[in-house]
């Protein structure tokens, strides 16, 4: 599969997208679909489909479309989920464990093996089958088993050092929910999930359209 060494940040993004709509129209038993009505769909404008996908090569047929079922799978492997992934999630509090019993990552390939925490109170309970361990273990964890992400739930203050010593063991990538951006070395996949600044875009866009709301008013 041969695609531009280099794709862009925002394709990237939409990638998700592109493979839950595909998903979805598998599921409703739709054999193709034109890039006008995906972008229809998706909210995008069927040059732009055209392009992002275009990034890795052409799938599509002119006057045809795509087929759905083949586009999925492809996307499937652009975004490399055709393959099981052995997760690991260091913290047991509210996030943690709400990674851990989110069954659709299972699904999908990301399997979780272990659960750690500092925490005596958390130690031993049982996440969705996974016994939570002390943080003291981690270390052995990594030296014994393959990890390929590591989910970080943990304290603002603990967030860097624990990175470092998930980077030091092994571990391939990193899916950061800690409220800080770690510093890694370069090229080291790391995605940092800042819950508030969803909100914050949220807060925003309300923002605006009162204040549109009293330009017309006006």
């Amino acid at each position: 599969m041969a695609y531009r060494s280099r794709v862009s940040d925002a394709v990237v993004r939409r990638l998700p997208g592109y493979y839950r709509h595909l998903r979805e129209l598998e599921k409703a038993g739709v054999t193709r679909i034109s890039s006008q009505e995906l972008g229809e769909r998706m909210g995008l404008t069927a040059s732009q489909i055209r392009q992002d996908i275009n990034c890795f090569g052409g799938f599509g047929q002119q006057g045809f479309g795509y087929h759905v079922s083949e586009l999925k799978m492809r996307i499937a492997e652009i975004l490399g989920i055709t393959r099981e992934y052995h997760v690991i999630i260091i913290g047991a509090g509210n996030i943690g464990r709400a990674v851990a019993n989110y069954s659709s990552f299972a699904r999908e390939g990301f399997k979780v093996q272990a659960m750690f925490d500092v925490s005596p109170a958390l130690v031993g309970i049982d996440v969705h089958g996974i016994v939570v361990q002390p943080i003291e273990k981690l270390d052995g964890w990594l030296a014994s088993h393959g990890v390929d992400i590591a989910v970080l739930a943990v304290p603002h203050a603990a967030a860097q050092q624990m990175c470092d010593r998930l980077i030091q063991g092994g571990v391939r990538a990193i899916w950061n929910f800690a409220p800080v951006d770690l510093s890694t070395p370069e090229n080291f996949p790391v995605v940092n999930v800042h819950l508030s600044d969803t909100l914050h875009i949220l807060s925003y866009r309300m923002h605006e359209q009162e204040l549109l709301a009293e330009k017309g008013d006006q």
